[in-house]
């Protein structure tokens, strides 16, 4: 699972607040046992003020601009085609505008124009919700209910992700 990070900065003054670090000050766990990361977690940001001043909340059904760069770098680090390897990026039609809804949004190219996807004008600024290799190598889903996205590939994608300085991964061990 990659977070959307909890703390984007907005501007020079701001820095990346970490789920890790989230849950070093709060004692949640990123994930509860059982469960994927969402706006159940942190249950002590919940109450009885949520989110403390000074931190934004993630977005959900979306991967930061950092994160997802990073993301399709290490995709295409492990992809047998590279750059080249033929993609097939999906929208959910509940995140477009409403005389969108009936438009089906699939997109086909290669991995090494899918960072252009985070600033694709008709998606208003949303990265895909389902990104897969046309040759099925590996897949991943970014669910609006979600604070994360799900990645699913082989043992050495999943490894580079979880030992990636950059990007926030974390195998959760009951998805398994």
């Amino acid at each position: 699972m990659l977070g959307g990070t909890p703390g984007e900065p907005r501007s020079p003054r701001w820095r990346r607040l970490r789920w890790a670090e989230l849950s070093r000050r709060t004692g949640d766990p990123v994930a509860p046992e059982g469960r994927l990361p969402c706006y159940r977690s942190f249950p002590s940001l919940r109450e009885p003020s949520g989110w403390p001043v000074g931190i934004a909340g993630p977005s959900e059904g979306s991967l930061d601009r950092t994160d997802w760069n990073r993301l399709v770098d290490i995709l295409t680090e492990h992809s047998p085609q590279g750059a080249e390897t033929r993609c097939l990026a999906y929208y959910n039609p509940l995140l477009q505008r409403a005389e969108d809804f009936d438009n089906l949004h699939v997109r086909d190219g290669t991995l090494g124009d899918a960072k252009a996807l985070y600033d694709h004008l008709e998606e208003d600024g949303w990265t895909p919700s389902n990104l897969w290799a046309q040759d099925r190598s590996w897949v991943l889903c970014t669910d609006y209910d979600l604070w994360a996205t799900k990645v699913a590939g082989s043992a050495p994608l999943i490894e580079a992700l979880l030992n990636d300085t950059e990007i926030e991964a974390l195998r959760l061990p009951w998805a398994l």
